[in-house]
Formats: structure tokens, sequence, C-alpha cells
């Protein structure tokens, strides 16, 4: 039997792809709810409750970027180039946020200055992997294999509106976690601002879905052809059982719900978003067997990614399972 060696490769950095914007996604939206909160208390167990983890979590993002290189060149080659500035500003945000994050426990004086750059960091480095996103779903222009846009396509509406989307999706998911990690009046009052997020990520997934279908024909066929509809229908109906869902749980004051509810639809928007590309890794024209590697390449890496993944994925079950629970007073001592 023939190992179709491109759809693996495909199928582990979509794993990777998914894993970074869930662990990821949560600790930069605890960074753009900082401004939202004055006291200090209430900010350092924001920061403790991702102290553990956080940069464990940015492991998911080297690994896909390594994994691109080896087995899509010709895809690094194309979207390194169309995305170049939004790639530099989202490894800028996500420099300046590690460098606030280790810094302000330890400043005095400049403490308020630090908690700025965490928020701003976060918040350019959301932005810009949605500008990244935007750019996929509408589409890049290659000609023989190469990047034939403008370095600026990627600035328009829709990217923006992606940008702006993927924003309220990460806070979304930083509410849910900060009310499984917090107590108390921080807790509360994530649970009322929860609320709101969800309307506005809904709101904001219509949007960009239908962006997306009215702008890219071939897309609206997949989605709307009579064929594919009893597959593809189910994905935007859960959505909206997993909205409702959460605010039910909302209102009854679970604590672990709206979070694992939240991850839900991010896995349904993620779905959604794998139904409009597939095959193309570079949409419209770029499939992932035209930017493959030579199979000697793939399969040599493969061997190396099958040591490492477990490892990296062992190492992140322990740091959750060891920091598990609520927030301890030990902790904010910390921070």
């Amino acid at each position: 039997m023939q190992i179709d060696l491109p759809v693996i490769w495909a199928a582990i950095i979509s794993f990777g792809v998914l894993v970074y914007v869930v662990l990821d996604g949560f600790d930069l939206g605890v960074g753009m709810l900082f401004p939202l909160f004055s006291q200090r208390r209430d900010r350092d167990i924001m920061i403790a409750s991702i102290g553990p983890i956080w940069d464990g979590n940015e492991t998911w993002l080297v690994l896909c970027g390594a994994a691109l290189y080896a087995a899509f060149p010709l895809a690094y080659a194309t979207l390194l180039p169309a995305a170049y500035l939004p790639i530099v500003l989202m490894l800028t945000g996500l420099i300046f946020r590690g460098v606030a994050f280790e810094i302000r426990g330890k400043a005095s004086k400049t403490r308020h200055l630090w908690d700025l750059a965490f928020s701003c960091g976060s918040a350019v480095a959301t932005f810009s992997q949605g500008l990244i996103l935007g750019s996929l779903l509408h589409g890049i222009k290659v000609i023989d294999g190469r990047f034939a846009g403008s370095p600026f396509d990627w600035f328009s509406p829709f990217g923006m509106f992606c940008g702006l989307g993927l924003m309220v999706t990460y806070c979304t998911l930083a509410c849910g976690w900060l009310i499984f990690k917090a107590s108390g009046d921080l807790q509360l009052r994530m649970f009322v601002m929860m609320r709101r997020l969800v309307l506005l990520l809904v709101g904001a997934i219509v949007v960009v879905s239908l962006w997306t279908v009215s702008g890219q024909p071939h897309v609206a066929a997949r989605w709307f052809a009579p064929a594919n509809i009893p597959y593809v229908m189910p994905v935007p109906v859960l959505v909206a059982v997993l909205a409702w869902a959460i605010l039910s749980s909302l209102r009854n004051r679970f604590e672990r719900a709206p979070f694992l509810l939240t991850l839900g639809i991010v896995l349904l928007g993620y779905v959604g978003l794998i139904i409009s590309i597939f095959p193309n890794i570079v949409p419209p024209s770029l499939t992932i067997w035209a930017a493959s590697s030579p199979p000697v390449s793939q399969r040599f890496t493969l061997i190396g990614l099958a040591i490492i993944l477990p490892i990296i994925i062992g190492y992140s079950c322990l740091a959750y399972w060891v920091f598990r629970g609520k927030v301890e007073e030990g902790e904010i001592a910390q921070h």
C-alpha cells in the first residue's frame, strides 16, 4: 500500500496549528484583557494562571513553521513573501509579550509600562495572525509556483476584519480559561464579560463565513453543492448549538463548561477553514502535492517528528496536569 506522505504531513501541520491556536490563544487573550482590569491583584491572578505554561504553548508555533519548511518548501516560500510584514509583526509582538512577562514581576516603578507591553504585544501578535488567516481565505496569487502578488495584498478590509475576529476569539477563550482558574470577583466579572464576547464571536464567524463565500465562488460551490450539504451543514448548526450551550453554562455559573465549549467552536471554525481550502495549502491554486518536498525528505523528517512529537505532547500534558486547579496564593505572590 502506497502512503500519501503529503496528506500525512498536511494532517500533522493542521493538528499543530489547531493545538497552537487553542493553547496560545487563551494566553494571548489574557494579555488583551489586561487593560480592562486595573487592580494589581486581578492582574497578578491573570498572569499566574498562564505563568507555568505560556512559553510551552509557543513550542507548537515553532514546530509548525519547521514542519512547513521541511514538508512543503514551496508553500513556505510562497507564504513568507505574501505575508512578510504580518509575520514580522507577529514575532515582534510575541517577543515583546515574552520579555514583558518575565520583567514585570521584578519591576516596580516601570511595572505599568511592562503591563502595557504585555498587552500590546498580545494584541499585535493576535491581529497579525488574523491578517495571515485573511490572506489565506482571500487567496494568494501564485504563477508558476511563485508568489506573484503585491507584498501588501494582506492589507484589505477582509484581512482587518479577520484580525479583529481572531482577537475576539482569543479573548473569549481567555474568559473561559479565567472562569476555570480564578475565583471571587474576578471570576464573576469574567462570567459577565464572556456573555458579550460569545455573541461577538458568533457574529464574527457569520460575517467571515458570508464574506468568504460571497468573494470566493469555488468556496461557495464547495459549501452549497447539493451533494456536499449533508456533510458540511452540521458545522454551522453545531456552532449555533455550542453558542447556546455556552450562554446557558454562563447563566448556571458552570466553571469548566464555558472554556470547553468555546474550544468546540474554535474546532468547528477550523474544520470550516479546512473544508474551504483543502487540498490547497496556499489557496486558491497551490495544492499539498504540488508544494511538497521530495518523498525521501518527507520520510526522513517524519522519522524525526515521530520522536519529537510525543515528547512535546508529553511535557505539555504534564505541565497542565501539574498546574491544574485554581490559582493559589503562592502563585499570585510570585507575580
